[in-house]
């Protein structure tokens, strides 16, 4: 997709309900702004979406087929996503960009590799994508009553409470607490067991607020919970918005695997000035 003046067209995409809007910028001269992006993501007064995703050819400089920008609902800079990654690899096969299969993507968390498999019905696909190593940080005094809490890292900053089931949860109140504690801000999972090898998970994400699903917040609590002893390293992990499937590594420092389905929701035209009014 491309900029035409102020026009600029997106495609919309989701995983599990978490959904992003990607612009391919060609030439790599196009960049919104903060309000921009808060505009687009609008679920009211513009397109709606939890993120902006501005995607772009790789090169011989980044080492990889493709380059990912990740903005926030709330315009901030996300180093990380893994639903997002999964949508912005459906939209650079769609566009032609890459051949479906496997290929690299540059994010601001490192190298990331997919695995893209077209589905058989239109605008629907099956995508996995090496995350990286998951750290597990210490546990941690518990925030929320009943919860025992973990730090982990996806490549971005997460906070596990583990407790009875999230339904139980106000997040919409605790989530925000819970991250303000943390400068920097960080993303809050509130998770429980379900059957062998599957929790239940709700997220608050940092810079969106209450997700349908979170990629890496599903890496994090699948990590945390074998930490704990709860599971083992293939977990399935039930989002609000969908399932998605986890593989831990055998062994610490190996990379851990997330995959899901993937839909292509719509393709958009926006023009620039019209948002901003």
């Amino acid at each position: 997709m491309t900029s035409d003046g102020r026009r600029l067209a997106l495609s919309k995409h989701e995983g599990a309900g978490n959904d992003f809007l990607v612009f391919i910028d060609s030439d790599g001269g196009l960049r919104l702004g903060a309000a921009e992006v808060r505009a687009l993501c609008d679920r009211r007064r513009g397109v709606g979406a939890d993120g902006v995703i501005r995607l772009l050819r790789g090169d011989g400089a980044v080492g990889a087929d493709l380059v990912m920008e990740l903005r926030n609902a709330d315009g901030s800079a996300a180093e990380m996503s893994g639903n997002g990654i999964r949508c912005l690899a459906q939209a650079a096969v769609d566009a032609g960009l890459v051949r479906a299969g496997r290929f690299a993507v540059a994010t601001d968390a490192g190298i990331r590799t997919v695995d893209y498999e077209p589905g058989r019905l239109p605008g629907q696909a099956w995508a996995s994508v090496e995350m990286g190593e998951v750290i597990l940080g210490q546990e941690l005094p518990q925030p929320v009553e009943g919860r025992r809490a973990r730090r982990v890292t996806v490549g971005n900053p997460h906070l596990v409470l583990l407790g009875a089931d999230p339904a139980s949860v106000d997040v919409a109140t605790v989530g925000p607490r819970v991250e303000s504690a943390h400068p920097g801000g960080i993303n809050v999972e509130f998770v429980s067991t379900g059957g062998p090898d599957e929790l239940q998970l709700r997220v608050w994400e940092r810079g969106v607020g209450e997700t349908l699903a979170c990629g890496t917040g599903s890496c994090a609590a699948a990590a945390a919970a074998h930490g704990w002893g709860l599971v083992g390293v293939r977990v399935r992990v039930h989002n609000p918005g969908g399932t998605l499937e986890v593989a831990l590594g055998a062994k610490q420092g190996d990379p851990v695997v997330l995959a899901g389905p993937v839909r292509r929701v719509a393709d958009v035209v926006v023009d620039l000035d019209l948002l901003a009014s």
